[in-house]
């Protein structure tokens, strides 16, 4: 479901004369179906940066990054939207939303965009809410008011409301107590049973021995080390 080959990545430090470093090279991974992998390596390794390109924020130097029939480092960015639309989530550690939206709707909206019914769509984020254990009084409000804890529950909460057959997920339990993260575990191994192809960042040891099938450790993919 996730196919990437020979994938590198320079930056351009247009600040220091135009610097090209590069910062990863070769880089070759690939996620089944049903399947979850493990992004390891020390703090400043590429962690961040290969889920980016992944996602279409980072442009790839060279190489493919296939998701689904997209190949990301080629696409245009219609393409990346609909990719993301339809086929890759993204839990990021923060949560950015517009305004004064009710939390609610910022966790159906994914389903509404693709066209899910009103109905089902405000019904899977409320069992989402409830799971994650968001008080209810809190739904019509927006959730730029909430505490930090809360706006990760509901990032949560939104980056599973489609079923999306890839997901990206960047510390999904950091931070949470032992309630929330046994819910975020089982939503994680929920996706896995219905064949989602997942690429995580897990620095809770526990919860990535637990959902995690391989571990990759991006280091490898560092131009120093490169063969």
């Amino acid at each position: 479901m996730i196919h990437i080959e020979n994938l590198s990545k320079t930056f351009t430090l247009h600040n220091q004369g135009g610097a090209v470093i590069p910062v990863m090279t070769g880089a070759h991974l690939s996620v089944a179906q049903g399947e979850c992998v493990a992004l390891t390596g020390a703090s400043g390794a590429g962690k961040s940066t290969l889920m980016r390109m992944i996602y279409g924020n980072y442009l790839a130097a060279s190489g493919h990054i296939w998701v689904g029939e997209t190949d990301v480092a080629a696409a245009d960015p219609r393409e990346i939207l609909q990719l993301r639309r339809h086929t890759l989530g993204y839990v990021s550690q923060f949560l950015r939303v517009v305004p004064r939206v009710p939390t609610v709707e910022v966790v159906a909206e994914p389903l509404l965009a693709i066209g899910t019914p009103k109905d089902k769509a405000i019904a899977r984020a409320e069992d989402l809410l409830t799971r994650l254990n968001i008080p209810k009084t809190l739904w019509s409000l927006s959730p730029t008011t909430f505490s930090g804890g809360e706006q990760q529950r509901v990032n949560i909460a939104r980056g599973f409301a489609h079923a999306y057959p890839a997901m990206l997920l960047d510390e999904p339990t950091a931070s949470l107590d032992a309630t929330n993260r046994e819910t975020v575990l089982n939503l994680i191994e929920e996706a896995k049973a219905r064949g989602a192809a997942i690429v995580g960042i897990f620095h809770d040891e526990a919860a990535r021995d637990r959902v995690c099938d391989r571990v990759v450790d991006v280091t490898g993919f560092s131009p120093a080390n490169a063969a």
